[in-house]
């Protein structure tokens, strides 16, 4: 049922431009199926270097979008790429394939063409970016996005703040754990969760220079051995404020590690095929015990999404706390 209409009951101010061919050919007229104005938006000049651009108000999942000509004319775009930010200032490219996507636009003034997205997009910001239009004129469009309200569970990290998921029994034993998030940061470097036990068990999920690296030992205590714990990284450029998603999966020993759309399988080292922790997660940092504030290693600076842990909302159960 997502898919509403999400830029028609915006009000005019909503949507801005690049430039505009007169005052009559604003954004503002750039709704799907209006009529006022010079009846959609058309720039100044015709070229790349043209964009319309849409404020949803909040961040929306977005999963269609559709365009047309400009009513009457004869100016229409048969192309475009689509871009979307969440701050109006840093964007990023709408991609399929690992590749930036390019839409098929319209092949006159008033056929609506719709396109359904492979994955939906979660943002607040939304542009079009005209690529080529009809030879015998202008650049011209009117929009529309289709989507819905998306709700999520956020935490804010300042890099000197950590959350702690404290177990119901002092030692948690288990030989299958999913841990699932988004995160966005501006920094290289910070430890997004940790979990430790006495016997050498551990398992760490840190950025490292814009890397995510994830680091986990089953029950070797004989820590400073090269050979007693397994260290695999995943991305890069992780630190660009845009949201990326991760998800840990283990069985055993076989790890399922993925960053956005890249899975690295691997098999873990240690003698155990349980992860044993002691009595907490925690997510942002790693406190040191009994100094409240202070942490071992950088902490995280930036903001956690949609964070569980077997299951556990732990952004939920910390709010509810």
């Amino acid at each position: 049922n997502c898919d509403d209409a999400l830029v028609s009951p915006l009000p005019s101010t909503a949507l801005t431009s690049s430039s505009e061919l007169f005052s009559t050919h604003s954004p503002s007229f750039a709704k799907l199926n209006r009529r006022d104005g010079a009846g959609g938006w058309s720039p100044l000049a015709s070229n790349e270097q043209q964009w319309l651009q849409v404020d949803l108000g909040d961040r929306v999942e977005i999963v269609a979008v559709a365009t047309q000509g400009r009513y009457g004319s004869s100016d229409w775009v048969t192309s475009y790429t689509l871009m979307f930010s969440d701050t109006g200032r840093n964007w990023k490219q709408y991609r399929q394939d690992d590749a930036i996507w390019v839409f098929t636009g319209n092949s006159n003034a008033d056929s609506v063409v719709h396109h359904k997205f492979l994955h939906s997009v979660k943002a607040r910001f939304l542009r079009f970016i005209p690529l080529k239009w009809n030879v015998g004129g202008r650049i011209g469009l009117r929009v529309e996005a289709f989507g819905c309200p998306y709700k999520s569970d956020i935490a804010d990290f300042d890099g000197r703040s950590s959350l702690l998921y404290r177990f119901n029994q002092k030692l948690m034993s288990t030989f299958k754990d999913v841990v699932s998030l988004k995160f966005k940061s501006m920094q290289g470097d910070g430890v997004l969760f940790h979990g430790e036990g006495q016997r050498g068990n551990y398992i760490t999920l840190e950025l490292q220079k814009g890397k995510l690296s994830l680091h986990i030992n089953l029950g070797d205590s004989n820590l400073h051995f090269s050979n007693s714990h397994t260290s695999v990284t995943l991305g890069s450029l992780l630190d660009d404020q845009h949201w990326h998603s991760v998800l840990i999966e283990r069985f055993n020993k076989q790890v399922n590690f993925t960053v956005d759309k890249h899975t690295q399988h691997f098999r873990t080292k240690g003698d155990s095929d349980h992860l044993d922790i002691d009595y907490e997660l925690s997510f942002g940092g790693i406190p040191v015990p009994g100094k409240p504030g202070t942490f071992q290693r950088k902490n995280f600076h930036g903001c956690i999404e949609n964070l569980y842990y077997n299951g556990v909302n732990i952004i939920d159960l910390a709010k509810r706390r």
